[in-house]
């Protein structure tokens, strides 16, 4: 049984080894407060100690992890990345809400039929879930 509840996603993301520079903006494919799962064009060891950076979330959106599986797709790999230290955990925490907060602005531009401003959608979502969402 999985320990953490997996958010489904398709936020741009790049994976950062060690000393070896940056892949090729690649796609999340679902995030947990544990780790994420992303889609990458090449294929990783486990126990490789990688970086996350989300561009979306802006420069502080950094996520350090160990790649934990690796699983060959038809097309790229299917990457595990676990988080390892406790400020990871609060900024997946982060990325979980923004994830959210994505879902739900898809979700209005369907009911309403046209492209909804990101940052009125977010105070919306802010204002009716976020008491819940960061328990006190």
């Amino acid at each position: 049984m999985r320990q953490f509840l997996r958010h489904p996603t398709d936020m741009p993301v790049e994976l950062v080894r060690s000393k070896n520079g940056s892949q090729p903006l690649q796609r999340l494919h679902d995030i947990s407060f544990g780790g994420v799962a992303c889609n990458s064009t090449r294929a990783f060891r486990r126990g490789t100690a990688i970086e996350l950076q989300i561009p979306l979330l802006g420069d502080h959106a950094h996520l350090t992890g160990i790649v934990a599986w690796c699983r060959k797709q038809l097309e790229d790999y299917l990457i595990g990345i676990s988080f390892i230290s406790e400020e990871s955990f609060f900024r997946a925490r982060m990325v979980e809400q923004v994830c959210h907060i994505e879902h739900y602005r898809k979700q209005r531009e369907a009911e309403v039929g046209h492209p909804l401003p990101v940052e009125a959608v977010a105070r919306e979502w802010v204002d009716a879930h976020a008491s819940d969402f960061f328990p006190v």
